[in-house]
């Protein structure tokens, strides 16, 4: 009340022309001027301080309400005041104030729009191609370094960023991407990466379908990719799948693309969508079975083809193919070896009887080869086949037909599959080798559970036991297949 007295007889003697010129008024209102200036910034001010936003004029020396450059710089975000350039964003057409020196000084393409030549010189541009949420995300970065990048903006962001060449914001959208990446959304992003020419997403991305390949392919960004990213994928060493597997996946991502383009899902439309990629599936690293269940059905290869494929399966030497039959099984991870046995006795005779052992792990492997002993009489060479055969089944999911020297040790000789077999966790299989060649070494003192450290402090367990049939004599604890040889 004092306060409006005050000011009440304050503009009295105004409207009289006479007490200013008394010298203690002139103070008075000298203090009260300095008081008013030194006052906090009202609430509506800390509010456009804290967003940026601002609806109206701030006043007469509003720079006097924020005490550091970032403080001000937040207030002039998205501010009318002063701005110099209005943008009119996105097919909502979004108008968004700012201010090019701002923009200039952090960005060679502004400054390029603004101060060259050739500048606009227009107080309105149109961005039809910029989304509004990506451009406020560029401009935040560029006024304040904050970004706010998520799982719904961050390809726009990226997109944004590196249209006006902002390389920091880039950066922060890409490690944002290599943090979330996984099995399930790494399809779509190495898509998008291609798009953009990030060449150490695109790593990361085919790293992780490398590691998680079935994963990778029961996505839904799978079904979306490109036929260029298709092609791309389906030309790598190191799917850790079985061949027939992959092709099932190439055929739903034909049927996805068929609905893309209105057409119906039959095998001639499958044969235009799909072009030369159909060709990029490894038939002969599939069964004979497998490609006579699938492929040889699919009506997506001509009948030479199928002909020559199954001369490829019954024939020795095998035919030249047109397809390639190069294993898929260069894996990015690092070896590891079981090994059953505690000591090596001899002799163990061969009559054509496969050697089985049963077994099963706790996760999740990628079975690359066994170990078998070799002769005791020297260096020799055997005959070869080894399966991994899924027991509830009877399936054949690995094989491979092959020779393999010995050099008179009793230490094991790899034998390898065509390609990595995928054992899946607490699922019985049996591994089968049948060798044809001298009596050679066995294995005695064998361990029914073995548990191994692999890298990166990851653990995997096997447990054995006798596979019942027509074995050649091993059992958990002697015998033949002394070692098995995977990846995680």
């Amino acid at each position: 009340m004092e306060e409006l007295a005050e000011n009440s007889q304050e503009e009295n003697s105004c409207e009289s022309g006479d007490a200013d010129d008394k010298p203690q008024n002139r103070a008075k209102q000298k203090k009260k001027a300095h008081q008013n200036s030194c006052k906090k910034p009202s609430k509506h001010l800390q509010s456009q301080e804290m967003t940026g936003e601002t609806s109206q004029s701030p006043g007469y020396n509003w720079q006097a309400n924020f005490s550091t450059m970032a403080s001000r710089l937040r207030f002039l975000l998205f501010n009318p005041l002063m701005s110099d350039v209005t943008f009119v964003v996105g097919a909502q057409k979004e108008k968004i104030p700012a201010h090019k020196f701002i923009l200039s000084i952090s960005s060679s393409v502004f400054e390029a729009m603004f101060y060259s030549l050739l500048a606009n010189r227009s107080k309105e541009i149109e961005l039809p191609d910029v989304e509004p949420a990506a451009f406020k995300n560029l401009l935040r970065f560029i006024y304040l370094d904050q970004a706010s990048v998520g799982p719904e903006n961050v390809m726009t962001t990226l997109y944004t960023a590196k249209k006006y060449s902002i390389q920091n914001l880039e950066k922060h959208c890409v490690e944002f991407l290599e943090c979330n990446l996984c099995g399930e959304n790494a399809f779509l992003l190495l898509s998008q990466a291609r798009l953009f020419d990030e060449s150490k997403l695109i790593l990361n991305c085919l790293d992780v379908i490398d590691k998680k390949t079935q994963d990778s392919l029961n996505s839904e960004g799978f079904l979306e990719i490109d036929y260029d990213t298709l092609q791309f994928v389906l030309e790598r060493d190191t799917l850790r799948i079985r061949e027939v597997r992959l092709y099932e996946a190439v055929i739903k991502w034909a049927d996805a693309q068929c609905i893309r383009k209105g057409l119906e899902g039959n095998n001639e439309n499958r044969r235009e969508v799909l072009k030369d990629t159909i060709n990029l599936i490894r038939y002969p690293l599939m069964s004979i079975e497998e490609f006579a269940a699938g492929p040889a059905q699919s009506g997506l290869l001509t009948d030479s083809q199928i002909v020559r494929l199954f001369l490829y399966y019954t024939l020795n030497p095998k035919p030249m193919t047109e397809f390639s039959d190069t294993p898929r099984c260069c894996m990015t991870g690092r070896e590891c070896i079981i090994s059953r046995f505690l000591e090596v006795d001899s002799r163990w005779g061969y009559n054509g009887t496969s050697d089985r052992i049963r077994f099963q792990v706790d996760r999740r492997i990628f079975l690359a080869g066994l170990g078998l002993y070799g002769s005791i009489h020297g260096s020799q060479e055997y005959d070869a086949t080894i399966q991994i055969v899924h027991t509830h089944s009877t399936n054949v999911v690995g094989f491979n037909k092959t020779k393999f020297s010995c050099d008179g040790s009793n230490q094991p000789f790899r034998v390898m599959f065509k390609e990595p077999v995928e054992i899946i966790p607490n699922t019985s299989y049996i591994a089968i080798a049948t060798l044809k060649g001298n009596d050679s070494y066995y294995g005695t003192k064998g361990l029914k559970k073995i548990c191994l450290q692999c890298s990166k402090g990851e653990r995997v367990t096997f447990q054995f036991s006798y596979a019942a049939g027509n074995n050649n004599g091993t059992s958990v604890e002697d015998g033949q297949i002394p070692e098995f040889i995977f990846y995680i």
